[in-house]
């Protein structure tokens, strides 16, 4: 078990199989604007000290107005936790969820601030995020620890669930959800349709550092074995890059990879965003708007398969790893 201790004594433990008693659940999120007037301020939020230059987010605003001027990604998050706690209750698990966002309200600090007031002292924090690296796992611990140096000493103790890349549930999910894409390519095409696993591309010096591509591939692999797709039939590429273009990121990028498709006679793909776990905004513009765009000027069939959202194994895993 490893533990890190802020200033104030409260710590963040990753959970291991040990039974814990928990006064609470908190949900940790990334947050999104739910409005076109909180946009621009998000995305000062998340990019706060890395240089980003204003003119890139007002391009990153734009693709905002594709998608009704805000992000879908707080609606989904009260989806999933109203669909946990019906779960959580039919196992006798009675705990209140609190939730918080790293970056958009309801934010972590002022989250942390309403359970101390509560009287709550520990609490399971239940992270959105598959897989291992800085920005999906490090950071959010830092966020915790910040928010509960804001609070100060009434501030609860956090412990942390693990990753869930390859738990059974997490990959019977994806499963059902590339099955129902599946579902919507024409029979003829069906036996050669291509599989294209997507997840956000990081700097490679980042994943240099972490377990990050070997638990994405490790994802992959035993979804296509539930499926019976071979090797020669899917690949894994990156999307939603960011920062500066001399700095080297993972690739294959969505669209590069389209274009290779196309270039060796593939007719159709099936797009998986599996290293996303809801339809937000960068599976929204990357993939509907601008991988669709790509593909219609190619002339390729492309579904876009669902993220996991509010599955029920994707929701009975979340219990699991509570219990």
């Amino acid at each position: 078990m490893n533990q890190t201790e802020n200033t104030h004594g409260a710590s963040l433990t990753d959970i291991g199989t040990e039974k814990q008693k928990y006064d609470a659940i908190l949900v940790v999120g990334f947050g999104g604007p739910e409005k076109k007037e909180d946009v621009l301020p998000f995305l000062e939020n998340v990019t706060r000290g890395r240089d980003i230059p204003r003119e890139r987010l007002l391009e990153v605003a734009e693709h905002y107005d594709h998608c009704g001027g805000s992000s879908p990604i707080n609606g989904q998050m009260r989806g999933l936790i109203d669909a946990l706690l019906p779960e959580l209750r039919r196992h006798a698990i009675s705990l209140p969820i609190y939730w918080g966002n790293r970056n958009w309200h309801p934010l972590l600090a002022d989250t942390l601030h309403e359970m101390a007031a509560a009287g709550i002292k520990k609490a399971l924090g239940v992270v959105l995020a598959a897989y291992s690296s800085y920005s999906s796992c490090r950071q959010y611990r830092e966020d915790i620890e910040r928010a509960q140096d804001e609070v100060g000493p009434g501030a609860p103790t956090i412990d942390k669930t693990r990753v869930f890349y390859n738990h059974p549930e997490f990959i019977s999910a994806n499963s059902d959800r590339i099955r129902e894409a599946l579902a919507q390519v024409p029979l003829d095409d069906r036996s050669a349709v291509r599989l294209t696993f997507t997840a956000h591309s990081i700097p490679q010096a980042m994943a240099r550092s972490s377990s990050y591509e070997t638990q994405l591939q490790e994802t992959c692999r035993l979804v296509a074995a539930d499926l019976g797709i071979p090797a020669s039939r899917w690949a894994l590429v990156y999307q939603s890059r960011s920062g500066r273009p001399q700095d080297p990121w993972l690739e294959p990028d969505i669209l590069d990879h389209l274009r290779y498709l196309k270039d060796r006679g593939t007719t159709a793909v099936i797009v998986h965003p599996i290293g996303f776990l809801s339809d937000h905004m960068e599976v929204l513009y990357d993939l509907d708007v601008e991988a669709m765009h790509l593909r219609k000027e190619l002339g390729l069939q492309m579904v876009r398969s669902r993220t996991v959202g509010t599955h029920r194994g994707f929701v009975r895993m979340l219990r699991e790893l509570i219990c």
